[in-house]
């Protein structure tokens, strides 16, 4: 039998799982670790500049494509406490993610030694799984299990804790016999899409809610098969944002307090039925409950049976996979078409697309400073339906959600539930590496974008290509949108006169100055006629310089962008709506 380190012995099974890249920073606790890897070889490894942003590119690299596992690895003590955000977003958006963290020799965890925590038990209520792994004989197993886990069921991170000893320790590991263990996944039984697809059959004005689930099972093409085959408008939500392209005639729009489609808030109120698939009723999709579901049956699919009925009780609930769903919905529907008996929604989905023609927000405004409306309307020019946009939080996601298009699954990378101030850059960079070929554009705010602006030299070092959108007010804008409520604009301001830069007035921060001292480029524009030669430009640089771009846009101090306080049937429309086919030139459907 081979040996080896334990240390190379998890490597050698990081390969056979099939890892390729790595994100993290090494230490000391972490070093034999990182010995095995360079002896190793095989997987490229890209130094972030702090550990949570190591975690962040994991999330990015796992959310691009199907399969992917981002991997992030830090020291002992405050580098997997750093790693702990990155875990929260990626179990809360069950994103599978590996974190392996270095920890103080076996014989001194318990004596307060040099950075030793008990790591294991702070990750544990983020984690699928979170293991201080005392033997080195049981490394194999750990790893083995470990991406089992992130596989199975629910998908969502591990951590693995590898004290220094146990690392060095040598243990007999064949590395050419290692198998992965088979992955788990609840499947939806015919009985049980017979009764959903009966549900269904029973109302007038149907929808199906289209969640992130659909997206982690791969299951868009399957998504998009079943609504042609019903006739059924879809809903996504912003975590299944692409799962059935912007333009296609079933896509209804989506719906919530903040990231949502005028359009589509009205075609979910005009509902009877609701066939909720890989999502988890978020707050900010449903809003107050009593409104939601008022009037609605619900039927509720989700790879997780203690999420059925955690938020409110469908009628109906079925544990299962989404596409193993979904496949079982095509197989049922498809019998009632062949035999004439689904009914006809067509009247229905047309009044879906009356209203995506008709209830619009307006986008094209020439005010100087920018309103951000603008921004998006030339985003959409510029950006193809190639292009995979990055986000996480604040009114620049909330705004862009409105306005921007995607037409493809994983295209919209959003951190959805924690929104972590800093998130963007990382999780973009850990995009481009995941698909080098594509265009990659990520969206900040600019207290979001100062958050973990370091990591822009990653993509510098690494030659890292991106272009990256800055919305710039100077203001923590949904912060103080929300104290609105208050009566008060309260510590929210972060406008100051610049010494270096006079010229910023009281927009403080130069950003062109800081990026460009970390090794990218930027373009700061002032006026809505250069948004587009600017995105083209940045494009043009990033193929050229091959380092991420940033295009600052200096908006206006104050915009209200639409959202609602508790219920989906009282957004505030806060700016003009679209009354003319120019007020809105880049909407999907022309106004009319």
């Amino acid at each position: 039998m081979p040996r080896m380190t334990a240390a190379r012995a998890a490597v050698e099974i990081l390969k056979r799982e099939g890892v390729e890249v790595a994100f993290g920073v090494p230490g000391a606790a972490i070093s034999p670790f990182y010995a095995a890897l360079k002896a190793a070889g095989g997987i490229n490894h890209t130094l972030a500049r702090h550990v949570e942003g190591a975690s962040h590119m994991a999330e990015g690299y796992t959310r691009t494509k199907p399969g992917n596992i981002g991997v992030c690895v830090g020291t002992s003590g405050p580098a997997g406490t750093d790693m702990i955000t990155g875990l929260y977003s990626a179990s809360a958006d069950s994103i599978p993610i590996l974190c392996i963290t270095g920890q103080a020799a076996t014989a001194r965890i318990h004596k307060e030694d040099f950075q030793a925590v008990d790591i294991a038990s702070i990750a544990r209520p983020v984690t699928k799984a979170a293991t201080t792994v005392l033997e080195a004989a049981q490394v194999p197993g750990v790893f083995q299990q470990a991406f089992h886990l992130m596989r199975s069921g629910r998908p969502g991170p591990v951590l693995i804790d590898l004290p220094a000893d146990v690392q060095l320790t040598e243990i007999e590991f064949d590395p050419e016999t290692y198998q992965p263990l088979p992955v788990y996944k609840p499947s939806a039984t015919r009985a049980q899409a017979e009764k959903a697809i009966a549900l269904l059959q029973e109302s007038e004005r149907p929808l199906i809610v289209a969640g992130g689930g659909v997206i982690n099972a791969d299951a868009s093409e399957v998504l998009v098969e079943f609504a042609e085959l019903t006739g059924v408008p879809v809903v996504p939500t912003l975590m299944g944002w692409g799962a059935i392209p912007d333009d296609h005639e079933l896509n209804a729009g989506m719906v919530g307090l903040q990231t949502s489609h005028r359009y589509g808030n009205e075609t979910f109120l005009a509902s009877d039925f609701v066939l909720g698939i890989g999502n988890r009723w978020a707050n900010r999709h449903t809003g107050g409950l009593e409104v939601y579901t008022a009037g609605r049956r619900f039927v509720h699919v989700d790879i997780e049976p203690t999420q059925i009925g955690r938020i409110f009780a469908p009628d109906y609930g079925i544990a299962s996979d989404a596409r193993a769903a979904l496949e079982r919905f095509v197989e049922v529907a498809g019998e009632l078409g062949a035999a004439g008996e689904l009914k006809d929604r067509g009247e229905w989905a047309v009044a879906t697309q009356r209203r995506r023609a008709t209830l619009q927000r307006k986008t094209h405004f020439d005010d100087v400073p920018l309103k951000p409306q603008r921004v998006y309307e030339e985003m959409n020019r510029a950006f193809g339906p190639e292009t995979r946009y990055v986000t996480t939080i604040g009114l620049s996601q909330i705004g862009g959600a409105q306005l921007l298009h995607v037409y493809r699954p994983r295209h919209w990378i959003n951190c959805g539930q924690a929104g972590p101030l800093g998130w963007t850059i990382p999780a973009a960079l850990g995009v481009a590496i995941a698909d080098p070929q594509a265009q990659v554009v990520a969206l900040y705010g600019d207290y979001d974008f100062q958050f973990m602006i370091e990591e822009l030299a990653v993509g510098a070092q690494h030659r890292i290509p991106y272009v990256h959108v800055l919305v710039n007010n100077s203001y923590l804008g949904l912060i103080r949108q929300a104290q609105r409520n208050f009566d008060m604009d309260f510590q929210v301001r972060l406008e100051f006169e610049n010494l270096n830069s006079p010229e910023l007035g009281v927009y403080g921060v130069d950003h062109v100055k800081v990026v460009e001292g970390l090794g990218c480029k930027a373009i700061r524009v002032t006026e809505p006629d250069r948004l587009l030669p600017a995105f083209e430009e940045a494009g043009k640089l990033a193929a050229e310089y091959r380092v991420p771009v940033v295009v600052e846009a200096i908006l206006e101090r104050v915009t209200d962008i639409s959202m609602a306080a508790a219920d989906i049937d009282k957004v505030n429309e806060f700016e003009e709506l679209a009354i003319a086919p120019g007020d809105a030139p880049t909407a999907v459907r022309p106004l009319v």
